[in-house]
């Protein structure tokens, strides 16, 4: 009974959290949480603008096979560079406070999330607009959510903690992550690529839940066994990795904090 009242409160902490950080994100705009609707949709209208005639001969649907990688990687990339300096920034409050410090990137990486639940309302609406056949391998959204979220969750305990130790991390990640965009294939098809880069982008765990997804939406066709199962791999091994380096790294963390 213990045990489940305890997990009730880390649950409330997390919903609270997850709420301050959207309140956060939203104050003093006028729009509020409409910019997670209007944001994807204003960057898939620039870029399917200047790309798409490029590559219409070798993409159909250009939009919403940008869009579709687009909410993969705005998730992705709010999840983990929120919770670099989260830690950091709550220092006095994880001081007072007596619950596990994961549930602080526990819940940057719930409002990633629900931020994505509002953006996919915008998605599902340009699905009808480009009048793209919603089939039931659009389900596939919700097993790849699962990998992005778990991917997501332990990058985001290994970047915290590093942060405390080394804070130039902040700045090395931004670097990292326009590269890592690059090797996502967000605005471009991998077929065009030499073969060696091409595998360089097919080993990417992003690119591989973008390119499950995109065989589902615009393919209306299920993953293999493999397509799948990679990107799940990936999620298990960096959230196993990313919990268990936070846990053996606490007593330094809470000497930095």
């Amino acid at each position: 009974m213990d045990r489940w009242e305890r997990w009730k409160q880390y649950a409330f902490v997390v919903e609270q959290l997850t709420g301050r950080e959207l309140k956060r994100k939203y104050a003093r705009s006028l729009l509020g949480v409409v910019w997670s609707l209007l944001h994807p949709l204003l960057s898939m209208g620039l870029l399917s603008l200047i790309f798409s005639h490029m590559f219409r001969r070798s993409i159909e649907n250009y939009p919403i096979y940008y869009l579709t990688g687009y909410l993969v990687w705005q998730t992705f990339t709010l999840a983990t560079s929120s919770s670099v300096t989260a830690l950091a920034d709550n220092r006095s409050l994880l001081l007072k406070v007596r619950f596990p410090l994961e549930l602080f990137l526990l819940g940057k990486n719930a409002a990633a999330f629900v931020n994505l639940g509002w953006s996919f309302l915008a998605y599902l609406v340009m699905l009808l607009a480009f009048r793209v056949p919603v089939g039931l391998p659009i389900l596939l959204w919700l097993p790849v959510g699962v990998c992005l979220f778990f991917f997501s969750l332990g990058l985001s305990l290994l970047l915290a903690a590093a942060f405390l130790f080394f804070g130039d991390i902040k700045h090395l990640y931004g670097v990292i992550l326009t590269l890592w965009m690059y090797c996502s294939a967000l605005f471009y098809p991998v077929e065009q690529l030499p073969a060696a880069m091409a595998q360089v982008v097919g080993a990417n765990p992003l690119y591989q839940m973008i390119a499950c997804l995109r065989g589902g939406v615009l393919e209306g066709r299920w993953p293999g066994p493999g397509e799948l199962l990679a990107p799940a791999l990936w999620a298990a091994a960096v959230f196993g990795a990313g919990l268990l380096a936070f846990r053996r790294l606490r007593p330094g963390i809470l000497r930095r904090l």
